[in-house]
């Protein structure tokens, strides 16, 4: 199945205190196939009044990451490709499912920080293509596809392995991105196998699931994150062709607005948030083949994408996490069809 339909930031504004030379930043990190948390929008930090001065010695602002490179490789127990990843704080973060070097759907539970690649446990029955997001401590995935189709569960993995039944979904999807602002985690598109989805799902444990935004366009496989109140979304497929735009989208005010365009489009790429910059890792294009190295970094204010490194290797269908001040890139595909099992580190520079 997953051949066939693969075809599939708010930022915290930083506002400089008038006072005293004074300067505050703002910037609120999370990273999700997955997932990020969040504080107000530019509209809102403009009307706020300077801040009164403090300290007698000014402190510079800490500026934003330009690019990101490598640090450090690990290796993942096996092969995987499309994990659903999510960091479920302490330091603690969990790459979920996804499919195998044969194409087989996979039930593993990998802890990829901290410390060595891990098995820790494993789903009620092997999924890919899940959407990730972290809540209360635990990593939340959504839906995912089957040997029997897309479902619609709701399940808690906490830290060491553990998964519970935490709910469903309004229908049955895969294919779905997901990210954090606060207590609640939003699902992005999806797939139904004969629907790509425009919706915008907020999900709360232990409520039904809201329809709080609708995207322009269908959107599956997109790269997702979430800086201050708003999530961005990069590129993804619509079912028919890879995508270029980025969407801000605000829940509050259920509002969706094209803020960029990436300079070609892009599928099956991974998002993180590292510093108040969205970055959107590998990915490729509507080909099988067409992988890319480049990781783009997309300023939430709606600035032309930059580029801002590459990956050691061209993949799509890889995992992103932002782990402290690191991002974690898990597995992935390259234009041979191999499927990866390297765990990077990269670090801002």
């Amino acid at each position: 199945m997953h051949h066939r339909i693969m075809a599939a930031l708010g930022m915290n504004d930083v506002k400089a205190a008038a006072a005293a030379g004074v300067a505050l930043a703002l910037a609120v990190v999370m990273g999700a196939c997955g997932g990020a948390g969040g504080a107000g929008t530019a509209s809102t930090a403009a009307t706020r009044p300077a801040a009164p001065a403090t300290r007698t010695t000014a402190r510079a602002a800490v500026p934003a990451p330009t690019h990101l490179r490598v640090v450090a490789r690990r290796t993942l127990p096996a092969p995987v490709q499309l994990p659903a990843v999510a960091a479920t704080g302490g330091g603690n973060a969990l790459a979920i499912g996804g499919l195998d070097a044969a194409d087989a759907s996979v039930a593993d539970v990998v802890r990829i920080a901290p410390g060595a690649p891990k098995l820790v446990g494993h789903l009620p029955a092997a999924a890919h293509d899940l959407g990730a997001a972290a809540l209360r401590g635990k990593a939340y995935v959504f839906g995912g596809g089957t040997a029997a189709g897309p479902i619609a569960t709701i399940a808690a993995v906490g830290p060491g392995g553990t998964v519970r039944p935490a709910g469903h979904l309004p229908v049955a999807m895969s294919d779905t991105s997901a990210a954090t602002i606060g207590g609640t985690a939003y699902v992005i598109g999806g797939y139904t196998t004969t629907t790509p989805l425009r919706s915008v799902l907020a999900i709360v444990p232990g409520h039904a699931a809201r329809d709080v935004a609708t995207l322009p366009h269908p959107l599956r496989y997109a790269a997702v994150a979430a800086v201050g109140r708003r999530l961005l979304i990069a590129g993804g497929t619509d079912g028919v062709h890879a995508r270029r735009e980025v969407l801000s989208v605000d829940p509050a005010r259920h509002r969706v607005t094209v803020i960029a365009r990436l300079p070609a489009p892009l599928g099956h790429a991974a998002g993180a948030v590292l510093g108040g910059t969205f970055f959107v890792l590998g990915g490729r294009g509507d080909g099988l083949t067409h992988q890319r190295a480049t990781i783009w970094a997309v300023d939430p204010a709606g600035r032309r994408p930059r580029r801002a490194g590459r990956l050691p290797l061209a993949l799509s269908d890889l995992g992103a996490v932002t782990v402290g001040d690191h991002v974690l890139v898990a597995g992935g595909r390259d234009a041979s069809g191999r499927v990866h099992d390297e765990l990077w580190t990269l670090a801002a520079r």
